[in-house]
């Protein structure tokens, strides 16, 4: 009996689809200033009272905008969908959905813990998920290289450890725990020339093998 394949595309489309509302729902946190508070209140003012809501939606959005990059990036080498991939896919986008209610929480909570500790835990099960996703389709589509592979797990693992790291820090340096998200974009372009740098030298030692074995 052969195993039972999804159709890629519509995995992928409804993919899309749940990222984007999951992003597009992260700006209802950022409350509307009701009649009363807009005719009383300065444009300062009413941004000032709603910095925290900037704040959740800045870093939800860049951050779910990254894991939607890995997801199309990855994607790309799926011939078609296997039943384990689309049970990891379902779940990475469970999580995707919760989202929006984290960071409401977050928010709301702003200045204390516990709030922001599930938001990171929220933020590290997307990252796990993403992980296992990218692990799967490393170890069974033949079309990805093993420095893609490689590059993919080391950007999956290092987001969902540095999220891991900030809800732990929480309990302990609360102010600091805020911040190490920002990792994240420091990390990315030293992961990515460093398999670069893997990728050229291993495309030079494969020219150069080409090379010699013509001349022999």
């Amino acid at each position: 009996m052969e195993p039972i394949t999804y159709d890629k595309s519509r995995v992928v489309s409804f993919s899309d689809a749940v990222f984007s509302i999951a992003m597009t729902l992260l700006v209802l946190e950022v409350a509307i200033p009701g009649a009363e508070e807009a005719n009383s209140s300065t444009l300062g003012a009413i941004l000032g009272n709603r910095i925290p809501s900037f704040i959740g939606l800045l870093v939800s959005f860049l951050v779910t905008a990254l894991y939607w990059i890995a997801h199309m990036r990855i994607m790309r080498y799926v011939k078609e969908v296997s039943y384990t991939l689309l049970w990891l896919n379902i779940f990475l986008l469970l999580f995707i959905v919760l989202l929006p209610f984290s960071t409401g929480l977050y928010v709301k909570g702003f200045n204390t813990v516990s709030p922001f500790a599930f938001y990171c835990f929220n933020l590290s099960a997307i990252g796990f998920f993403n992980f296992l996703m990218i692990r799967y389709i490393a170890k069974h589509e033949d079309s990805v290289s093993l420095i893609v592979g490689q590059s993919e797990k080391t950007r999956a693992l290092m987001s969902m450890f540095i999220w891991i790291l900030s809800g732990i820090l929480a309990f302990v340096l609360p102010l600091v725990s805020r911040f190490v998200f920002v990792l994240i974009f420091i990390l990315q372009p030293f992961i990515n020339r460093h398999f670069k740098k893997k990728s050229e030298k291993l495309i030079t030692v494969d020219s150069e093998i080409i090379e010699n074995t013509e001349e022999v």
